[in-house]
């Protein structure tokens, strides 16, 4: 079991978590997907994290030749930008059930890092913080993507 805390502070930001071995995969993101809302399923079941080892998120870097739709997890952001692009983000971020965590964090609403037409994308960037302020999560929930909460690795730590 494993509870994450904030870094700057050491405020407890989630409950015991159990680990799993890897991220989920998502299949169809459709399967599962809220009517009412729009958002598809968590990618993690409640109760449990994974370790995300590839770049995810913000900021998103330009590639010459197109990503092939067979390399489509399921998990990809809508990207902010009308270009080819791949996530240039962190790695190795916490992937949480979002009801695990977000009683505890904060909307940080700040230019487009909240834009998303039912949700948020998460595509710019952290946009839910500690209460010491400590921006260190990333809500993506957004009817177009994932619904999925990372933590960031530089910003929390576990116990």
């Amino acid at each position: 079991m494993t509870v994450f805390y904030c870094s700057k502070c050491g405020a407890e930001l989630t409950g015991d978590l159990v680990a799993l071995p890897a991220v989920p995969d998502v299949g169809d993101p459709d399967a599962g997907r809220d009517k009412e809302s729009g958002r598809a399923r968590s990618t993690v079941p409640r109760g449990c994290h994974a370790i995300d080892p590839d770049p995810w998120g913000a900021p998103f870097v330009p590639v010459e030749e197109p990503w092939p739709e067979a390399h489509s997890s399921g998990r990809e952001l809508i990207r902010p930008y009308d270009w080819q692009t791949v996530s240039a983000g962190r790695r190795d971020s916490v992937v949480v059930h979002p009801e695990d965590a977000l009683p505890r964090l904060t909307p940080f609403t700040c230019g487009d890092n909240w834009a998303g037409c039912c949700g948020p994308s998460g595509a710019n960037g952290p946009n839910l913080a500690c209460a010491c302020g400590s921006r260190l999560a990333t809500w993506a929930a957004d009817c177009m993507g994932p619904n999925e909460l990372l933590l960031d690795p530089a910003r929390v730590y576990a116990g």
